[in-house]
């Protein structure tokens, strides 16, 4: 028996959109959406959940159109345009899921199952309690338990050029559980690719509050990384963006203006 939202309500309604990009996620799918209705549906909110298949090759829309039947506040969001057999990547698969997104906060989390959906209502009740517009994921005291001593100093490199290059202070940038207000998810520039690392400094570069909240962090449930690289084939790559968006900060000039008219 389902228990989420039993009709897709209009866009003023909905509250909260989990998007999630996927790249062939099938084994995961099932349990991903039944996830998200346990953790959501008690406390009372209009949500939809909405996947993004990112060049998927395996049954993952299939499985995701499947629960539409039961389940309509599920939406699949195919992309298109994709390399043959790989996807177009994070940061597009983002732009892709929060220009369709209906909610007025949007969640964000991994198809892959290692961020734990039962961790947003607590998220949720962040953003109101602190007032904040932008709740982060922080994953660093879980994962340290786990992390080979190369991955930790990669981690602490990592951090280091961050906070020297765009003054960035959150602890776990590459955790992808986060809640934000829509207008912030709108504005992110992840059109360019690897941009999905920088959206927690980018919010706060564009003005928005943003706060950090420990989060649970599990192991894979089945499949294998399709996103994540190694440290070795992430480090220039992840230099190259730092400039690159520590540029686009220096260029940003403010685009907010009122009409005025005679009276």
């Amino acid at each position: 028996m389902h228990t989420g939202t039993t009709d897709i309500p209009s866009t003023q309604e909905i509250d909260l959109s989990v998007v999630a990009p996927a790249h062939n996620e099938e084994d995961n799918v099932d349990l991903l959406v039944d996830q998200i209705e346990a953790a959501l549906t008690p406390i009372g909110i209009r949500f939809e959940f909405i996947l993004v298949d990112d060049g998927s090759t395996d049954a993952t829309r299939d499985k995701t159109i499947a629960h539409q039947q039961q389940r309509p506040w599920v939406r699949c969001i195919a992309m298109t345009n994709t390399p043959q057999g790989k996807g177009n990547g994070q940061s597009a698969a983002f732009h892709a899921g929060f220009r369709a997104a209906n909610g007025k906060l949007i969640a964000v989390l991994d198809a892959d199952l290692q961020n734990d959906p039962a961790d947003i209502p607590a998220m949720l009740e962040l953003l109101r309690s602190s007032d904040a517009d932008f709740v982060q994921g922080d994953r660093s005291s879980v994962r340290k338990q786990g992390d080979s001593m190369i991955r930790l100093f990669g981690s602490w490199v990592g951090r280091s050029f961050r906070r020297v290059l765009l003054g960035d202070t959150i602890t776990d940038t590459g955790c992808s559980l986060r809640v934000m207000k829509r207008e912030i998810a709108l504005q992110l520039p992840l059109e360019f690719r690897g941009m999905h690392r920088f959206i927690p400094v980018t919010a706060r570069h564009l003005g928005y509050s943003v706060v950090e909240m420990p989060v649970n962090h599990r192991h894979r449930h089945a499949g294998k990384p399709k996103y994540g690289m190694g440290i070795t084939k992430r480090a220039l790559p992840g230099l190259i963006d730092l400039f690159a968006v520590r540029y686009m900060r220096n260029r940003r000039r403010p685009v907010s203006c009122e009409e005025h008219t005679s009276t």
